[in-house]
């Protein structure tokens, strides 16, 4: 029975970015056929007609290879969460991708536009890696070293001048990180737990080095003999009376 939720919510999670994923493909394929760009929608730091990028950023990429690096990762962290957090999964999104980009939209350089779903993504890995080392639940800790093996060269996105020739948005990886970092903590006691063994003790007497319970004999000095049946005397008989 167990088996069968867990693949169910897998699946689920399977699903649900999985569509995600496609939903952004289409929308850069809308771009590429018509010609057009959404980067408009992008956060436009401190000005009121950026707030919508709040909402569209993450949706929006510059080009094929951009949507290409963020499409992976996305999927498999996105349906992780679904796997592990069920319910919360929604809400713990919506955190995330919300509180990611109202912090880029207060902190970011204000003469640039920022798009695309690394912050998320960024969000998510940091997400299950505190998780994980919070909670120390082997499953997420097992998770969270996936991350890193996966994504830990993720951690130079922080530093745009590694990349001179591309404009990266290291305020949306660094403001995802933090807020993942935050949530992780807050929603601590949500999701898997690890488990806490307890042990019985057996009630009685405390067994001694043999194994068998403890029983206190008395000082053969000072002990007073039982005294011994009297042969001499007839048994006693009892009948059952009957009227």
């Amino acid at each position: 029975m167990q088996l069968h939720t867990e693949k169910k919510r897998l699946n689920t999670g399977i699903l649900v970015f999985g569509v995600f994923t496609a939903f952004l493909w289409l929308i850069k394929g809308i771009e590429l056929l018509t010609g057009t760009s959404f980067s408009f929608l992008g956060i436009k730091p401190l000005e009121f007609s950026g707030l919508a990028g709040i909402l569209f950023a993450p949706l929006l990429h510059a080009d094929v290879a951009h949507l290409t690096a963020n499409s992976a990762p996305l999927f498999l962290l996105g349906a992780a969460l679904v796997y592990y957090y069920r319910s919360e999964s929604f809400k713990l999104t919506a955190l995330l991708w919300l509180i990611t980009g109202l912090w880029v939209w207060l902190l970011a350089r204000g003469n640039a536009v920022h798009i695309g779903a690394s912050g998320l993504v960024y969000a998510l890995a940091a997400f299950h890696f505190t998780s994980g080392v919070i909670r120390r639940e082997p499953r997420l800790m097992a998770f969270s070293l996936l991350v890193i093996f996966l994504y830990g060269s993720m951690v130079w996105g922080f530093f745009p001048d590694f990349f001179p020739k591309r404009n990266i948005s290291w305020e949306s990886h660094l403001m995802g990180a933090i807020a993942g970092i935050v949530i992780a903590y807050f929603y601590r006691d949500k999701g898997p737990q690890a488990r806490v063994y307890e042990w019985e003790e057996e009630s009685g007497d405390d067994p001694d080095d043999s194994g068998l319970p403890w029983q206190a004999t008395a000082d053969p000095k000072t002990a007073v003999p039982e005294p011994k049946p009297d042969k001499t005397k007839d048994p006693e008989i009892r009948y059952d009376y009957k009227p």
